[in-house]
């Protein structure tokens, strides 16, 4: 075909229908009701609409999801956390500590996963973070990240949260436990 009736296409719906009736006309008057005037036994004229003329209402419903990723940490950022600590030839060694069951997503400021299904959290407060995922989960899906979706109160909370990876996998914490340095 011709690039010229490409152009020419729309300048045809506007020209008028012959007979002179407009497009729409029918479609207009299929989505008005059909109003009758029916005569009772008493002589008055009463109006009916005919149900099934009636358009069925549309409803619309508006859903917010706010999703926050977290990305892995970068290899600037490890260093950075253990700055503050007097620096030895021996890394230092890391022991768990109990904490509560949440912390704010906005305190996270990098994954990465750890040996034994565990992702460490790098915090913002320069906090470490060790949370186990479930049994069925592997820590090696993390690698580039984790989705998670923003909960009411802000906090990324064990049993009630799940993570989802760039690679596909969705896992629930098991436990959060925070990283302290022992010093012999």
């Amino acid at each position: 075909m011709h690039a010229s009736l490409f152009l020419l296409a729309p300048l045809a719906l506007l020209a008028p229908l012959p007979g002179g009736a407009s497009p729409s006309s029918d479609a207009d008057t299929a989505l008005l009701p059909r109003v009758e005037r029916i005569e009772s036994a008493k002589g008055e004229a009463l109006n009916t609409i005919d149900a099934a003329a009636v358009p069925a209402a549309q409803q619309v419903r508006i859903e917010q999801r706010v999703v926050i990723r977290i990305a892995p940490a970068s290899s600037s950022m490890r260093p950075a956390m253990f700055a503050e600590m007097p620096q030895m030839s021996v890394p230092p060694r890391l022991t768990e500590r109990k904490m509560g069951k949440c912390v704010p997503v906005a305190g996270i400021a990098a994954v990465r996963p750890d040996a034994g299904g565990r992702l460490l959290l790098f915090m913002r407060d320069r906090r470490l973070i060790s949370a186990s995922l479930e049994k069925a989960c592997n820590a090696r899906d993390f690698y580039s990240g984790f989705y998670v979706e923003r909960s009411k109160d802000g906090m990324l909370c064990v049993d009630r949260d799940k993570l989802h990876s760039r690679a596909g996998a969705n896992c629930a914490l098991g436990r959060m436990r925070q990283l302290v340095a022992v010093s012999d």
